[in-house]
């Protein structure tokens, strides 16, 4: 099957993205299951050549963030797509409701200091975005965030800091850091199929909360948020992936393909051995066949 544009995938610049006009389910990629897992496999043994190789040229890293609404499949893609990585070199942070200590910091400062290191993989399941997407639609959690008043009733709030976050994520590509947004776009039958599946498969149950019954309710509040921060914050040097997430495996296929492509359009290369290394090699070759 043939992988679609992945330049349609991405949120351009300044884009007036409608997501009710996204697809959130395209024609399988895959014949069958085997298929898949071919497809599969072969994407992760390519990732983790292409890891091997940012790791010891050491000059870029990559961050990759999800977001998406409950039941989108995050971390079942992070689980697949990355079975392949060396967990050395790797880094999976999630990011729930934020801690004394943090409300006490800017709204960056807990992502900041978790961003990959050069030569590495960091992975975000939920980010600094839900600052404007959860926290969004829930205004009141501002009031735990000690911002001071004056900045906090400005008109241009929000606006502002989209732009934060603009200029954080250049600042990080400038400083060799590649960054992948993926947003899992899930239909809200979907949803409901998989919160459904948590009901019937016991294994499942812990899975389901009313907190997550609630937020469901919230749906369209929740899907301008998302719309707006596609607008916002999408740039060419940090792109929005929008992944049609009702078939899960397609929804892996697609995120495997755009970081190996990602990864191969960076000039990585392993470090050049010196003609002292070489000739030190040599003699080390000597010395061990005695």
């Amino acid at each position: 099957m043939k992988m679609p544009d992945l330049e349609k995938l991405a949120v351009p610049e300044k884009s007036k993205i409608k997501l009710s006009n996204v697809p959130t389910k395209i024609e399988p990629l895959y014949e069958s299951k085997k298929k898949y897992r071919e497809q599969l496999d072969d994407y992760t043994e390519k990732l983790q050549e292409l890891q091997n190789v940012l790791y010891a040229h050491n000059r870029y890293a990559l961050l990759l963030i999800f977001q998406a609404m409950d039941a989108a499949g995050k971390d079942g893609a992070i689980k697949h797509v990355m079975s392949g990585v060396n967990p050395q070199g790797c880094q999976v942070f999630s990011f729930k409701q934020p801690s004394s200590e943090e409300l006490d910091h800017d709204f960056l400062w807990r992502t900041h200091k978790r961003a990959p290191e050069r030569g590495r993989i960091g992975i975000f399941n939920r980010s600094y975005y839900e600052e404007v997407l959860i926290v969004r639609v829930h205004p009141n959690i501002l009031e735990n965030q000690n911002i001071p008043e004056e900045f906090l009733n400005e008109k241009k709030f929000w606006k502002h800091r989209y732009a934060d976050i603009v200029n954080h994520e250049k600042y990080l590509h400038r400083n060799g850091t590649r960054i992948l947004k993926f947003f899992l776009h899930l239909s809200k039958k979907e949803q409901r199929k998989r919160f459904l599946s948590r009901i019937d498969e016991s294994h499942k149950n812990w899975k389901l909360s009313m907190g997550d019954i609630e937020e469901r309710k919230l749906w369209d509040k929740y899907q301008t948020a998302y719309q707006k921060c596609l607008r916002k914050t999408s740039t060419t040097e940090a792109p929005w992936y929008v992944i049609p997430a009702d078939d899960k495996r397609n929804a892996r296929l697609l995120i495997s393909n755009v970081i190996v492509s990602t990864l191969k359009s960076l000039s990585l290369h392993y470090p050049e051995v010196s003609k002292k290394q070489l000739e030190d090699i040599e003699n080390i070759r000597i010395m061990l066949s005695k």
